[in-house]
């Protein structure tokens, strides 16, 4: 997409949610902030950000300083240095939250859930890490022990992000389900991590119907021959998280701040939005 384009549709984004927060705010007189006046918009910082995850660049202080500060100034002629930008990162948080709701696709009756691990380090180094000793966890996936978090994410039948939550990595994945699927309704679609009886009834009463394939070892459970094929559709989300984590920087162990670290998450999930061709499932 071009940076043009993309900066129009966060800054439109961006009015709008100033104005609601100044309706919302409590009443006052606003107290005058110390210190030299900003020149680089917030609009101007999520643009920046969301682009990094569309630029192909390895490296967030690569593409800063090799792309947006040598042939991206006709577009952000007010830049300021790289470790000024990052200290202004993490006040896009809460604008960047909002704006990836608004990003999220329609529910259309077929939706898929899975979880992909994001370590943080390599395990061998994870008695010696600091950055997110309070936050990140140790977990295990079918891949393996890592040291880190969760990102459970929701998608429906067009590739299109439903939901989409952060938990440590030694969060059962059914934990988060609850608040995931708040705006769902019809079928969903889980592999074998997500079986519980009480969770499934629990999403009967959200209008939501929890399928999955049950282990060897226990009861099989009835299934009509469309939840079957369907089932065997569920590869569709494993593939959006392929191209979340091959087309954006979504996953790497360079992080120094929580915050920023979660800054970077969601500006991966928004590029993904952007994305002209979806992995997309015709029915």
């Amino acid at each position: 997409m071009h940076i043009v384009s993309l900066f129009c549709e966060i800054d439109d984004f961006f009015l709008a949610f100033e104005n609601y927060q100044a309706r919302h705010q409590l009443p006052g007189t606003p107290s005058e902030k110390r210190g030299r006046p900003r020149t680089l918009h917030p609009s101007e910082v999520m643009t920046i950000l969301v682009n990094f995850h569309q630029s192909g660049y390895q490296t967030f202080k690569d593409y800063y300083l090799k792309e947006v500060c040598l042939h991206l100034r006709w577009a952000f002629p007010n830049l300021v240095s790289y470790n000024r930008f990052v200290a202004l990162m993490p006040e896009t948080l809460l604008a960047l939250s909002v704006y990836l709701y608004t990003r999220f696709g329609s529910c259309n009756g077929v939706s898929f859930m899975d979880s992909t691990r994001l370590p943080v380090c390599e395990n061998r180094r994870i008695p010696r890490h600091r950055v997110f000793v309070e936050q990140a966890d140790r977990g295990k996936t079918s891949l393996g022990w890592f040291y880190g978090f969760k990102l459970h994410l929701l998608i429906n039948t067009q590739g299109d992000l439903l939901g989409a939550e952060l938990t440590p990595g030694n969060i059962d994945d059914r934990v988060p389900v609850e608040k995931l699927t708040q705006s769902v309704f019809g079928k969903l679609y889980a592999d074998k991590g997500y079986i519980s009886k009480e969770l499934r009834q629990t999403l009967k009463t959200q209008d939501v119907d929890l399928i999955y394939k049950v282990r060897k070892n226990m009861k099989p459970q009835p299934l009509s021959t469309y939840d079957e094929v369907m089932l065997k559709k569920r590869m569709l989300i494993e593939t959006v998280i392929g191209q979340l984590k091959s087309q954006t920087q979504l996953q790497h162990t360079r992080h120094r701040s929580f915050l920023n670290f979660q800054v970077n998450i969601l500006s991966a999930l928004i590029a993904y939005t952007y994305l002209e061709k979806k992995p997309t499932l015709k029915l």
